[in-house]
């Protein structure tokens, strides 16, 4: 493959070719999360190993078992932040959350060498989607549902500043979320340089790649990054890429939705495999 990553350093995010205004959705996504309340329901899910997103811990309040379930969430990785009493009430639906709130994932998640197993057992080279903070849970439920339609074997997302998997996700993956692994990372810098040992190509998404996506070479071992809605690719990410496609634009209209943008690179990605 040749190298066509054409980036602009000077900026810390990518002018993507996919726009969209920050959802208004954003907040109503958390809301619709599964949520666990309570400090008793809250431990012992941690000690379960219940799969969580997020933590929610109300400010100022560190005594008692609430300084053991920050202890123990610390220990296993999982995102903690602190808000006021008066965020949690409206989040609450149980009005009895006493200082500590969990948001919970509607499907567990799995390692990122487990989703390479899913290709190697298929015999296939790996086809992987990474996204760089997508922040609606309808775009990435509709990703979820055409990464499995066009045979991709996961999708790595990262564990802060994006959408985890919660109901309205589901819901939107039309089921698809039972079916494509999703693995959820600290760093996806980190993660793209071990794909890279693994001998995966990156391949980034954006209005500046030299080439368009029909143009370039996508057979092989591939991994696809989607930037964040309005932002597009992180600086970072995008210059970790092997090389950047464009989709190009001929109306007045200049930009896609993340999702459907998602889909007509995917799709090319199985055409060329079938050729």
């Amino acid at each position: 493959m040749v190298n066509n990553n054409n980036k602009n350093s000077n900026r810390k995010r990518t002018n993507s070719f996919v726009r969209e205004e920050k959802s208004s959705r954003n907040r109503e996504n958390e809301v619709n999360s599964d949520i666990l309340e309570g400090r008793n329901s809250v431990l012992e899910a941690i000690k379960a190993n219940r799969t969580i997103n997020k933590l929610l811990i109300q400010k100022g309040n560190k005594e008692g078992s609430i300084k053991h379930i920050i202890a123990l969430a610390r220990e296993k990785g999982i995102v903690i932040q602190e808000t006021d009493r008066i965020n949690l009430d409206k989040i609450s639906t149980t009005h009895a959350h006493q200082g500590v709130i969990a948001y919970v994932a509607s499907k567990d998640y799995v390692e990122v060498d487990e989703i390479l197993e899913v290709a190697m057992l298929k015999g296939e080279d790996p086809f992987i989607i990474i996204l760089d903070g997508i922040e609606d849970s309808y775009n990435l439920g509709s990703i979820l549902r055409t990464a499995n339609a066009a045979g991709a074997h996961g999708v790595i997302i990262p564990k802060r500043r994006a959408v985890g998997l919660n109901a309205s996700v589901s819901k939107a993956s039309a089921g698809a979320i039972e079916y494509v692994p999703v693995a959820r990372v600290t760093n996806i810098g980190q993660t793209i340089d071990y794909l890279k040992k693994k001998n995966i190509w990156i391949v980034g998404t954006d209005h500046s790649g030299e080439k368009a996506f029909y143009q370039s070479d996508l057979k092989g071992s591939i991994a696809l990054v989607l930037g964040s809605e309005g932002e597009g690719m992180g600086k970072l990410v995008s210059q970790k890429c092997d090389f950047i496609v464009n989709i190009p634009m001929k109306g007045q209209i200049s930009s896609l939705n993340v999702a459907v943008a998602g889909a007509i690179i995917m799709y090319e990605v199985l055409r060329q495999r079938n050729l």
